[in-house]
This record gives C-alpha cells, structure tokens and sequence, in this order.
C-alpha cells in the first residue's frame, strides 16, 4: 500500500533520522537539516533520466501524461494563485499577496501532472536578501529612502514555480519579396561658401522580386512559465535557468517549500511556446529569401513530433511597503536575478528631463555657432 507521501505531493514530510522532528531542505546542498537537533540527513539520490512525454496523447485519451498525483491546494482568493498547503494548517497567508488563506473555506484536493525533473533551490534566504538589496540600490530614479528599505529575510516565501518545456519540429511554407539593391547617380544643389554648388552622389534604391518556398526547423525546450500568480514580464526576466543542471524530481527537495500548481496546462502552455518560436522562424525564412532586404507576406507552419516535460523552478517572493504602497518582488533563487515593482522619484526624472533638453539645445547653439562661423 502507498504511503501518504507517494499519494499527496503537497502534505510530503520527512522524519529526521536522529530524533523524529519533521525536516526541511538546505539550499546548495544534498541535505535535509533539522532545525532542532542540526542533525543533517543525506537525501538519497533519484536515478533514471528525464523523460519526454507525448504531446498529443494527453491532449488526446489522458495518455502521456506522465505520472498524476493527488495534491492538496489553498487559492487565494485575491490574486488566485493555488499553492500547496499542509491540510493540518488551518490558516496561513498567500506566499505572493499575502492575503489570510483559511484551509476549510479555500482548500481543495487536485489530481495534477507530477514534475518530471527541476532545479533545486540554490540560495538560501539571507543570500535571497542580498540580492535584493542589491538590486534595490542599482534602480535608477529610485527615492534615495528607498535604500534604507529593511526587510526580514525569513518573510522571504520560497516557492517552486511550475514550468512546461516543448521540443518540436516545424515545417513552415511562405510567400514573400527579396529586395536588392542598385545605385543611381543623382545631382542635388547645395551652398558652400554662400555660393550654390551642383553636386553628384549616389542613391540607394530596391528591386523587389517574388519570392516563396519552405524552412524546416527543430526547437529544444522552448520554455513556458505556467503561472499566472507572477506577472509574465517578470516571469520571463528571471532567465536564464541553468536548464543544464536539471534532476530529476524528488520530493525530498520540496520540503521546506511551498509548490505551485500550474494555472496554464499543456495545451495553452504550447500554444505559448508557439509565440516564442516564432520570431526564430520568421528569421530563418528571411535567411531562405536571402538579398538585402525581405517582406513576409503570408507564412503557415506545422508542428509534429511535439514532446512536453513539466519541470519546477525556484524563486523567493516578497513584498515591501514604500509610502504605504506595497510592492512585490522575486528572486531566482538560482542565480539571485531580481524582478518587481519599485517607485519612481518623480523629482529625479523631471531633473533628467530639464538636464536632457538644456544638454540638446546646447548642442543645437553650438551646431548653429559652428555653420556660422565657416560661412
């Protein structure tokens, strides 16, 4: 028979093996630490690869999916993000707006996608805050309190984001125009000296020509954020992920954290991918177009060969309050990239804006000074 911890991915508690307390994982490491003994417990290592799953099968029968489990969830009922949550806790807050979270009113069990592989958290909290004062103190037109901004780095929620990753292969048909181009002479009439001068140069024109065929190409992980609780600007901006440290899922590592469930699923999330893709397509038919210039005027693509691979990443998530404003923020907790909201000091930009035009219509008297002198 399973035990609860191979059937409910969000209630996975682990016993210290020297007095019993429940564990938690240490970033940057290959341990589960007691807080209560120190006693530090070596998380056995997961073999096997990470697998891709078929796309089309679990768009289909259910199949490919993967492996599903029964997770325990909390929404929030303000931003409506769902995160796991211990049952046994009766209340505790949104780890990204904060809002009070009651379990008996909010909570719900879920039958979801099991990760096939993620990142482990790397930095730990203090490091996470570190990064974060950092950042605080790099913002341009940023209020000069705002450096003195202190927070407590055990508010730092450390969370499991979910991602999806697509491969696929694409075969796109187009119809467009190469331009080359040519040069004519041409005579234009120009004063130096205060005498009109006839002069000749050269012209740059574009003959246009038809143009169509096909480009086939293959995409490797064309990464989704799953989450609609970050906004997506930020989402994007935590990467790079060091995909290449990848391992596959173990629960050993989300002890301590909480995890979020995916709010796109798979079909949406590729659809997603799509748009990722398709700026590197749109590029490779240009390159098939070839001469200087290339207009793209119809292009269709199909995709085959579509695998998925559901993977969790790591961040902290916070807030801050400046003039009694709160602001959220997050932090890789990989690579320690910053992303979020900050205040703007209005003073420091209308000063920006006064220097900028002073600075341009300095330069304007003294292009008029120069004319006027070589007259």
């Amino acid at each position: 028979m399973e035990s609860a911890e191979e059937k409910v991915l969000g209630t996975v508690r682990f016993p210290c093996n020297n007095c019993g307390a429940y564990l938690k994982y240490m970033p940057g490491t290959q341990h589960l630490n007691c807080e209560y003994c120190g006693t530090e417990n070596e998380i056995p290592q997961v073999t096997g690869k990470i697998t891709e799953n078929d796309f089309f099968a679990a768009l289909g029968q259910g199949k490919g999916l993967g492996v599903t489990v029964s997770q325990h969830f909390v929404k929030c009922g303000s931003c409506g993000a769902s995160s796991s949550r211990d049952s046994s806790v009766a209340s505790a807050a949104c780890p990204y707006c904060l809002t009070p979270l009651i379990d008996a009113e909010q909570g719900y069990d879920e039958n979801i996608i099991l990760p096939g592989s993620l990142l482990p958290f790397r930095l730990d909290k203090a490091s996470a805050k570190q990064h974060f004062e950092e950042w605080i103190k790099s913002l341009w037109f940023a209020p000069d309190d705002l450096k003195k901004t202190n927070i407590n780095a055990d508010r730092f929620n450390g969370i499991y984001i979910p991602y999806w990753t697509y491969d696929t292969a694409t075969f796109s048909q187009y119809t467009g125009e190469r331009g080359e181009y040519y040069y004519v002479s041409e005579t234009y009439t120009t004063t130096e000296n205060g005498k009109s001068v006839t002069k000749t140069r050269q012209v740059r024109k574009t003959r246009w020509y038809p143009a169509s065929g096909s480009v086939g190409m293959f995409f490797d992980d064309l990464l989704v954020g799953a989450t609609r609780s970050l906004p997506e600007k930020y989402v994007q901006k935590l990467e790079p992920w060091d995909m290449e440290n990848l391992i596959p899922f173990g629960k050993s590592y989300l002890s301590g954290f909480i995890t979020e469930k995916y709010q796109i699923d798979i079909k949406e999330g590729f659809e997603m991918a799509k748009v990722i893709a398709d700026p590197r397509i749109r590029d490779a038919v240009r390159h098939d177009i070839g001469g200087d210039e290339q207009h793209i005027n119809s292009l269709t693509t199909d995709y085959s060969n579509i695998t998925y691979k559901h993977l969790l990443f790591p961040v902290y998530v916070n807030v801050y309050k400046y003039n009694s404003k709160v602001y959220q923020f997050v932090v890789n907790a990989r690579t320690g990239e910053v992303q979020g909201e900050r205040p703007y000091s209005w003073i420091k930009i209308t000063l920006a804006v006064i220097a900028s035009l002073m600075l341009i219509a300095a330069i304007v008297i003294a292009i008029q000074y120069y004319q006027n002198t070589q007259q």
